[in-house]
């Protein structure tokens, strides 16, 4: 793809001198690619994940095409609700990794830094913060975040507040699942969906809602069904096909579209080969970018990320008949809401479901709750005697995952999985040990 490629580096460059002036040049290399997933897909993987890349390339370019048309959201924000308007939802974090596509989450993030923004904050909330200040992005009419996962959430949207005027709802999301903490986030989503109806002159249609949850339901029964399939087929796909799953369930969850996908690709996974390789249950955020991961798991016979625990983060049923109760109990009880044991808890119950033959963490930079719950997470896979690998890097800097070291570690702990079959009857300096030095590693590296 030299032509792409080029087109790529064109809009770096004029981003960087005239960040104000680039945003048709970006918008236009979107609905390029639009385009291109229609026509041209990517050879090499299947149908089902090249419909997948297809439709989150056309639903971004879309919705970038008509600023009046969506609203910014954390990942974790109510698309059901806010679909209900006939508005799009776009994560500030997919947004970010789409503006890694032209290379630009370097210059967004200095720019974010130079202008004052914590070299802490999260790298994802940095490139969003630097695209919006350098006025390389324009800003849309409306905001929501929720208090979930990442504390930085709420900064960032009050930062984007004072500075482009962009207003905002924040949705607090208690710790505690009770009824409490149900009803009290239940009447916050209420005033939420009341608010969206009096800002876009739309009256709210609860009906709408219902319908929605409706699919909601069934869409994720049918993903775990794909996902078992997964687990025993051979269906290839490539790293970033995991990521565009996991915005699909953020951000199209609730649509029929995106259920009539994931149903496409339960049929389509017949067609393919038993796998017989080694199944990699990931957990977190995935590294698109990373050469060496790619090397591994783009569709390779030997290894297949059978599911990501980001992408099904909520796994119970909604009751359609109170739908902003529904919603509560569903954003309360996501894995990544609460403590670190309720997390490990819910990948452990997922794992007993799939049958991993490991479990890969990424430990993103600067996000604390992954890298430091890691180790209860392998104390509970270790009950199941799941072997579990803990990576860190940067989902999306690549200036902070260094090749080097995630090639050594995770060669040494793929070579462990194969001679695993024989680790009870290798001596010392077998298998067993080699198990035990990993995770000595693992240990010392987080």
């Amino acid at each position: 793809m030299w032509i792409a490629d080029k087109y790529i580096d064109y809009v770096k460059e004029q981003t960087a001198a005239h960040p104000g002036q680039s945003w048709d040049q970006m918008l236009l290399g979107f609905k390029l690619n639009k385009l291109r997933t229609k026509v041209l897909p990517k050879k090499g993987i299947s149908k089902g994940y090249q419909k997948l890349e297809s439709m989150m390339m056309s639903f971004v370019a879309d919705s970038l095409g008509r600023p009046d048309r969506y609203v910014w959201g954390n990942i974790f924000s109510p698309c059901e609700i806010i679909g209900c308007f006939g508005l799009n939802t776009l994560s500030i974090e997919c947004l970010s990794c789409y503006f890694s596509g032209y290379h630009l989450e370097d210059f967004f993030i200095d720019y974010a830094q130079n202008t004052g923004i914590a070299p802490t904050l999260c790298s994802y909330h940095k490139t969003f913060v630097g695209a919006i200040d350098s006025g390389a992005v324009p800003v849309p009419e409306y905001a929501v975040t929720t208090s979930l996962s990442c504390d930085g959430n709420l900064n960032t949207f009050r930062y984007l507040e004072k500075k482009k005027g962009v207003p905002f709802t924040f949705l607090d999301v208690p710790y505690r699942d009770d009824e409490a903490s149900v009803n009290y986030l239940a009447e916050q989503l209420k005033e939420f969906a009341s608010g969206l109806g009096r800002r876009f002159g739309k009256p709210f249609d609860e009906e709408k809602l219902k319908r929605a949850i409706r699919i909601e339901n069934e869409t994720r029964k049918e993903l775990m069904r794909f996902f078992k399939l997964q687990s025993e087929r051979y269906y290839p796909g490539e790293l970033i096909s995991h990521l565009y799953m996991m915005m699909g369930m953020h951000l199209l969850i609730g649509t029929q579209e995106f259920l009539d996908l994931i149903r496409f690709m339960i049929k389509d996974i017949e067609n393919y080969p038993k796998f017989d390789g080694k199944k990699i249950l990931w957990i977190h955020l995935l590294p698109f970018y990373q050469e060496t991961l790619q090397s591994y798991f783009n569709s390779n016979r030997k290894y297949q990320i059978i599911a990501s625990d980001i992408i099904i983060d909520s796994m119970e049923e909604m009751d359609e008949t109170r739908p902003f109760h529904a919603l509560s109990k569903k954003i309360i009880r996501n894995l990544y809401n609460g403590s670190y044991s309720h997390k490990a808890e819910m990948v452990e119950h997922l794992a007993d479901t799939l049958h991993p033959d490991a479990v890969i963490q990424f430990c993103h930079w600067g996000c604390k709750q992954s890298s430091g719950g890691s180790l209860l997470l392998k104390e509970k896979l270790q009950e199941r005697e799941i072997p579990m690998l803990i990576l860190d890097g940067d989902g999306i800097d690549k200036r902070n995952s260094h090749d080097g070291q995630i090639k050594t570690r995770l060669e040494a702990f793929l070579e462990m999985l194969e001679t695993g079959d024989e680790a009870e009857t290798v001596g010392k300096g077998g298998a067993g040990d080699m198990r035990q030095t990993a995770e000595e590693e693992q240990e010392r590296a987080c």
